[in-house]
């Protein structure tokens, strides 16, 4: 259990609050330091796998704690990053990115309970969709959006580009599920 793709996840999951702490501090770098330490938090997501795949360090733990890791960080931002953008604009993409994590991961976890998991394995269009997600999320971070609404749109854009791609995954997870969600008892 405690290898080093383990302790990067679990480090992941610390740095949440303290990059929420950091973008409420009344300080003029607030933004770029807090988007900084969520960059770092989001490298460890590659990293962690990438270290896992090297040095053979898959876990039971590992492979429950990371999609968690993941889903918070993620969750955690786009919920902080409402409130200075209130607006349906905003609400939606983070409403499609969160409701869509929630489904895939009930989805799994009874496509686990009927021992055919892999049929919604993480696909390189997730990874893709996370990708964007961090990106575009960084961005939002990193800027005032009042100081910066050029910038601020670049990130809205980007995160419903990344919000597109977490429906068309969801379809896709969706459909390979279909044959067991059809069945008539």
């Amino acid at each position: 259990m405690w290898n080093l793709p383990n302790i990067l996840t679990l480090l992941r999951i610390a740095l949440i609050p303290i990059f929420i702490g950091v973008y409420y501090l009344p300080w003029e770098g607030r933004h770029l330091a807090s988007a900084a330490i969520f960059g770092i938090a989001a490298g460890t997501d590659w990293l962690d796998g990438y270290l896992a795949r090297k040095l053979d360090q898959f876990t039971p733990f590992g492979a429950f704690l990371d999609p968690v890791a993941d889903k918070l960080i993620v969750a955690s931002a786009l919920i902080m990053l409402l409130e200075s953008h209130a607006n349906v604009l905003f609400a939606l993409p983070t409403l499609v990115i969160i409701g869509r994590e929630i489904v895939i991961s009930a989805l799994r976890e009874w496509m686990a309970e009927l021992g055919n998991r892999t049929s919604v394995a993480v696909s390189y269009l997730g990874k893709v969709k996370t990708t964007l997600q961090m990106i575009a999320i960084a961005i939002l971070l990193a800027i005032d959006p009042v100081l910066y609404p050029v910038l601020d749109l670049m990130g809205i854009a980007l995160l419903y580009v990344a919000a597109l791609l977490t429906l068309w995954s969801m379809l896709i997870y969706l459909k390979a599920a279909w044959p067991e969600l059809s069945k008539v008892t």
